[in-house]
């Protein structure tokens, strides 16, 4: 059985790694095109792309493949049996999804159809979910709304970060597109159409990682650094300068108090600073109890643990964070 891999990011290369080392014939790959990136903004090529260089493995790298007939073509001459897609980040046209005899399947990172959409590890942490996992489907002319092959439900940790819970997904997801390749090439597959209700998780917005103090409760505060980091991290002022935020525990009024013998905290306005030092760390008030701040990135600086933050940066009890 010939398979056409069609991926971009880290998330798809272990997919892909591990197709490859289960001896699948893997007649050609399919990423993105190379994407300025950094300072520099030098052209950067895929993961995937460079585990097809490593590889020898033949590449594509289409502008587009909607209108596309050069490449459409191309792939027809592949003869591919099967396409397996992971984080392409391009929606395939009928015209394409028709190439293969087998069809083209795909690895999604949630328990569809609850999020659909390009951002499902994200929201799952965004929105304080508690499990989530990995679908594997038939792609269709919708979005991530195929018939089903095969689902793995995870439990989310409390402290667990998109970028945490991204590493284990995408083992997950590879471990199983492995699984549901072989049971094709056997012609062991059930599919399952999706119900008709569902959950869509879209693009991230750059203007949603300003934390609002005066809205958001401790744990959609804790939510929204989780889900957002390492991708582009949470953000607050404080005496004009920006201050990144990418790792909090929150505690309860009563919690705090009895913990750090901070008395009087009911009547401050939340952004206000109730305790900061090296020892002890950065508390912040918030409308429904108290964040402690435990990794942070000043303006134009590194990101450091609290400690090594409050030892060249000095905050005051009172400050507030807006």
């Amino acid at each position: 059985m010939k398979i056409l891999f069609m991926g971009t990011p880290d998330f798809a290369r272990e997919s892909l790694d591990n197709l490859y080392n289960a001896g699948f014939e893997i007649c050609g790959v399919v990423t993105t095109p190379d994407r300025p990136a950094g300072r520099g903004m030098k052209l950067v090529a895929s993961p995937v792309k460079e585990y097809a260089i490593e590889k020898n493995l033949k590449l594509f790298q289409p502008e587009k493949i909607s209108n596309n007939d050069e490449f459409k073509n191309e792939i027809r001459e592949l003869a591919p049996d099967l396409v397996c897609v992971v984080s392409y980040g391009v929606i395939l046209p009928k015209s394409f999804l028709k190439i293969p005899p087998l069809g083209c399947i795909n690895v999604h990172p949630s328990m569809l159809p609850k999020y659909r959409g390009p951002a499902p590890i994200q929201w799952a942490i965004l929105n304080g979910d508690e499990k989530t996992g990995v679908s594997i489907m038939y792609l269709d002319a919708g979005m991530d709304s195929g018939d089903i092959i095969t689902q793995e439900e995870v439990e989310i940790g409390e402290d667990e970060t998109t970028g945490e819970l991204w590493n284990r997904l995408s083992g997950i997801g590879a471990r199983l597109l492995k699984d549901v390749v072989t049971d094709i090439s056997n012609g062991k597959i059930v599919r399952t159409p999706q119900p008709e209700e569902f959950v869509l998780a879209p693009m991230l917005d750059k203007e949603m990682s300003k934390i609002n103090w005066q809205e958001k409760t401790t744990s959609e505060i804790k939510n929204l650094v989780r889900g957002l980091n390492p991708i582009m991290g949470t953000y607050t002022f404080l005496n004009g300068k920006k201050i990144k935020m990418w790792k909090v525990q929150k505690y309860s009024n009563n919690e705090f108090v009895e913990k750090y013998a901070v008395n009087d905290i009911e009547n401050k306005t939340s952004g206000t600073v109730l305790l900061a030092n090296e020892k002890q760390g950065l508390f912040i008030k918030t409308i429904d109890g108290v964040l402690s701040v435990l990794e942070i990135q000043g303006e134009n600086a590194k990101r450091m643990n609290i400690g090594d933050f409050l030892r060249g940066n000095k905050i005051e009890v009172g400050e507030k964070f807006e």
